[in-house]
């Protein structure tokens, strides 16, 4: 076929008429899509932030809102939704029964204390974002950064203490401790992520001492009961003891003072009479010597007196015959 034919050769009206029906359905459908780009939906619990060629513009409240198609993007965040990372084990499915499994995440878990024993931490980490665009785009992978930052803190805050504190009392202190450690850190790396709650999940001894930790606990225990038990005794008696003696004292200390005031009354009582002896020693006797009969007699039972002469006292007795 030369140049002069090929001029000369039309498109059949049929397929003219097709390809017009096809541009029209292709300009149709692009337009479709680039209408369709254009709205999208926001969450409750979401912020979009929009980017134009990767550049942050602006951020979006839930609801309905619109955006330049191919030409901006929406991220999504859950701003008001809680999330969590779970370290030394994962959730498998939650429900009434939940599964977990603690395979393979044993490095996250061991601990070294202070005192220089081994312990295995489990913890959870509960946060929410705050900020969208901090968390976006201020640190690269920033669910990493905040599992780094939640295990250096654990490693810190154990670090510190004894494995008794950890394993026992101290759980409190450790959780709030590390969670002014990560929020104090987040704020610090411009996260933009609020941290909720730290919860220790469970803290044991390793598997391979566990039954000789154990052991020492139940024996720690024992020693606990043994001394309480010695304590109630203790209480029991001392105290006692301690009453009788004070009471005995207190006895002693009464019948001194009784005798001592008897003393000193019968020396008041003596020197009285010996004042009175002095200025009539006759008379004085003589009182006392009544008196003293007075005293006398009545313990003295059947009395007979005869004046010096008397001979024959018989007649005086009254004696019984049965």
């Amino acid at each position: 076929m030369n140049e002069d034919q090929f001029t000369q050769f039309e498109i059949p009206p049929g397929i003219r008429k097709a390809l017009g029906k096809s541009r029209l359905i292709i300009i149709v459908v692009i337009l479709f899509i680039l209408v369709l780009g254009s709205f999208f939906q926001v969450e409750t619990e979401e912020v979009a932030v929009i980017t134009r060629f990767g550049k942050y513009t602006r951020s979006v409240e839930p609801g309905l809102n619109v955006k330049i198609p191919l030409i901006e993007k929406a991220l999504k965040v859950p701003v008001e939704r809680q999330q969590k990372l779970e370290f030394g084990f994962r959730t498998l499915s939650a429900g009434i029964r939940s599964e977990y499994t603690q395979s393979g995440y044993k490095d996250e878990s061991l601990m070294l204390t202070g005192d220089l024993n081994l312990a295995d931490v489990e913890w959870v980490v509960q946060y929410r974002i705050e900020d969208p665009y901090n968390y976006l785009f201020k640190v690269r992978n920033p669910e990493t950064t905040l599992r780094d930052i939640s295990e250096s803190s654990m490693r810190q805050i154990v670090g510190d203490r004894t494995v008794n504190e950890v394993l026992t009392v101290g759980r409190t202190e450790i959780a709030g401790r590390m969670e002014e450690l990560m929020q104090e850190i987040c704020r610090e790396y411009s996260l933009g992520i609020k941290i909720d709650q730290v919860v220790l999940q469970d803290v044991n001894p390793p598997d391979e001492v566990k039954d000789a930790f154990n052991a020492v606990n139940q024996a720690q225990q024992e020693k606990e009961t043994l001394i309480n038990k010695a304590k109630s005794e203790y209480n029991k008696v001392i105290p006692k003891a301690s009453g009788q003696a004070e009471e005995t004292i207190q006895k002693a200390e009464g019948y001194a003072t009784e005798r001592v005031n008897n003393a000193l009354g019968e020396v008041a009582r003596f020197n009285d009479l010996y004042k009175e002896y002095v200025k009539a020693p006759e008379v004085t006797k003589r009182r006392i010597y009544l008196e003293t009969l007075q005293d006398v007699l009545p313990k003295l039972g059947n009395k007979v007196i005869t004046d010096s002469e008397g001979t024959q006292a018989l007649p005086l007795l009254q004696m019984k015959i049965k």
